[in-house]
């Protein structure tokens, strides 16, 4: 492998740039038009004009939606299983950018064949939103393992930031012109579905041309199974997390909030679909966009104001402000306008927490050439917290029939992990 400058702007631009190619995904397949979509082609109108939207699967009947949320916990249990063995083998061969590429075209191409989701072929729709879900996810196990490699600790706050602002408003960008396909020109919303396969691919090729394979931590000329390796890798890390007091208890505290945070994500717009009265489709995507560019001002604004009272404590605001949301959310979002209110303050708070964890955790780690098994241990907290969001969530509309209730999930996983984080010990480094 070439050797690269740590600090490289044209490295750095390129590894944000992937933000830009992937985000597509979460925004217009998890967030806004499949969503909406999935929804419109579960649900059935009966004989005595009533709706239903139970659906049969397996022999069982669910709510489309919760269903919708068990194919998404059962993605993520996939990568919680596979990525601390792949990190692995990445970190002992210098690999990567072979596993990142090799997820991304993964999850390209289950969004291009969404294209062919129908109520009668349930099962392999569902089976396409679960590997999109592996192949997103997938490869930010491995794109996240290079924030350590490509920046100075001092500048991970700035570089995340911009991640996440490359990816709010290239994202956007696709959703206005998927908006534009299907209100001026009437395309079929399913063409959408392969725009994000075209888009996330394509632009992807940027980054993978000019990013490094990673680097090579072990020689593997000894011998013996590299699958092993990895695991014996990954015991090592977890060993020296124990004995990093700091370090574990920020894990802890991600993890518990994630559950909130990664949750939301998903099922806002099958929230609102079903829980506000009034609000049509369009308004419904418009907000979602309204989320992404104040998205963009959050990620920034909460970059600032690490530089300024540390990162600890701006995490600590950011989560504040997610119990006041759920709150709020739970008692008085009845109506479109209220909605919209909301969907201002969750994009102020989403991309300020998504940029502040990641840079938060590549901070705390200690000085390491083993940085994509670092990370693996970062993902599986997140994908593990993901699993029993989405389960806690669809399990309580499953039970009360209505998915208002399952907010009550969400305010206790804030506050646990507001709780926890008030507990993790200052440094130098981080404060």
């Amino acid at each position: 492998m070439a050797q690269f400058k740590k600090g490289d702007k044209k490295i750095i631009n390129a590894w944000t740039f992937y933000d830009w190619a992937n985000s597509s995904y979460p925004l217009v397949i998890t967030s806004a038009i499949f969503p909406i979509f999935y929804v419109a082609n579960t649900t059935t109108k009966l004989a005595d004009g009533t709706v239903s939207d139970v659906v049969t699967f397996m022999g069982h009947n669910f709510k489309n939606t919760e269903l919708y949320d068990y194919a998404v916990a059962f993605s993520f249990i996939i990568v919680c299983f596979s990525s601390p063995i792949l990190s692995g083998i990445a970190d002992y061969s210098g690999s990567k950018k072979r596993f990142m590429q090799f997820f991304c075209f993964l999850g390209s191409l289950c969004c291009a064949s969404l294209f062919f989701f129908t109520k009668v072929h349930l099962g392999w729709g569902l089976l396409s939103i679960v590997f999109a879900s592996v192949g997103f996810w997938g490869s930010l196990v491995f794109y996240n393992a290079y924030l350590p490699e490509i920046a100075e600790p001092a500048d991970h706050d700035k570089v995340s930031a911009k991640g996440f602002g490359m990816g709010y408003f290239g994202s956007s960008l696709l959703l206005i012109i998927n908006l534009v396909m299907i209100k001026v020109f009437h395309i079929d919303a399913r063409w959408s579905f392969v725009s994000v396969a075209l888009w996330w691919v394509g632009f992807a090729q940027i980054t993978f041309s000019r990013l490094p394979n990673g680097k090579k931590s072990h020689a593997t000329e000894d011998g013996g199974n590299i699958i092993f390796k990895g695991f014996k890798e990954l015991w090592k890390v977890w060993n020296q997390l124990k004995h990093i007091k700091q370090l574990k208890r920020y894990l802890f505290a991600f993890f518990m909030y994630s559950m909130g945070v990664q949750t939301v994500m998903i099922v806002a717009v099958l929230f609102a679909k079903k829980e506000i009265a009034g609000l049509e489709d369009s308004n419904l995507i418009v907000s979602v966009l309204l989320i992404q560019f104040v998205g963009i001002l959050g990620s920034f604004l909460f970059s600032r104001l690490s530089r300024m009272i540390g990162n600890i404590k701006s995490l600590g605001v950011s989560l504040f402000i997610w119990i006041g949301i759920c709150i709020f959310t739970y008692g008085f979002v009845y109506t479109p306008n209220s909605f919209y209110i909301v969907a201002c303050m969750v994009g102020l708070v989403m991309g300020g927490i998504q940029s502040l964890s990641r840079s938060t955790y590549s901070k705390l780690l200690p000085e390491t050439e083993d940085n994509a098994s670092f990370f693996s241990f970062y993902d599986v907290c997140e994908k593990i917290g993901i699993v029993i969001g989405m389960f806690s969530f669809g399990a309580i509309e499953g039970i009360t029939g209505g998915m208002r209730n399952s907010i009550l999930a969400l305010i206790f996983f804030f506050i646990s992990g507001f709780i926890i984080l008030l507990t993790i010990p200052k440094t130098e480094n981080v404060k």
